[in-house]
Order: structure tokens, then sequence, then C-alpha cells
């Protein structure tokens, strides 16, 4: 799959999965030091926010729009994932304000099973996936341009509905 930065043409390692799908099992690590795996937290509807760079505009505006809805929807699990370090998770948490769980994958399994590893930059795209109780996906958008911030409206309309 082909996305672009600012133009220029990237292309994902993998193959991502798509609505239908039961998503990728991935074990990550978060910023209390505790292992979350998805399927322990099955049972309710997760979203998953996936942000490339959380030190950079648009990913601190996306990250800070689900840490606002994740305080007003308790029946969903909202987790934002990047390839970022703990500390340079931790430290963006602290200077905005945001208590919601942040996932790094420093390793990349979960970039590499959800198929979002750009090699070029080193980075994940910027994606969401909603699952449903069960584990299937109902919704994702992986955004064609990462400059651009994903349609929130449309997926909290899913989140809604479930």
């Amino acid at each position: 799959m082909k996305i672009t930065k600012h133009g220029e043409e990237l292309i994902l390692a993998g193959t991502p999965p798509k609505v239908g799908d039961k998503a990728p099992d991935f074990s990550i690590v978060n910023l209390k030091k505790q292992i979350i795996q998805l399927s322990d937290l099955l049972g309710r509807p997760v979203l998953i926010s996936v942000v490339p760079d959380i030190d950079t505009r648009v990913c601190a505006l996306q990250t800070k729009r689900f840490n606002q809805e994740a305080a007003k929807i308790s029946e969903v699990t909202f987790l934002t994932i990047s390839n970022n370090s703990r500390e340079d998770q931790l430290d963006w948490c602290a200077a905005e304000g945001v208590d919601m769980q942040m996932l790094h994958d420093t390793e990349l399994k979960f970039g590499q099973s959800f198929g979002l590893y750009i090699p070029e930059i080193d980075h994940l795209a910027r994606a969401i996936f909603i699952l449903n109780k069960e584990g299937i996906i109902v919704y994702e958008e992986i955004v064609p341009e990462l400059s651009q911030e994903p349609d929130y409206d449309q997926a909290l309309e899913v989140i809604k509905n479930l």
C-alpha cells in the first residue's frame, strides 16, 4: 500500500488488515511498563489510534482528540500507539496533560503485524482501527497523507453504534 508524506510516496512494509478481519494479536508495553496484550482487552470495543511521531503537530492533535473522547466514552478501550520511546511518550504526556493508554512499539511488533511500518522514515503510518468485542475490525482508516488528520467524526460514529 502506498501513502504519502508531504506528497512524497512511501510504501508500507506489509499489508494492513481490513474490515471484517480478526485483528492480529499483539503484546506491547505501556508507560507503566505493563505488557498490554490485545487478547486481554477483548470483551469490549477497542479503538487503536496509531501515530507516526508523538512529537509532531498532527500526531499531538490526534492523540489529544482521542484522549478527550476516552474521558467521555468509558465503555470503549482507547489506545494510542507509536514507535517513539517510552521516555518520549512520558515527556509528551506530562507536558500535554494526556492520561490515556499509550503504547510504545519500539520493536515494531505491532507495526509489522498490522502492516503499518514505513521503512523509509522508520515510523508507523497514521491509522485508526476499531475492533468489536470479539476483536473483529469494524472500521479502519489508514490516512493516505501522513501530514493530515484522520476522520475523527466517522470513527466516533462507528464507536457510538457498537
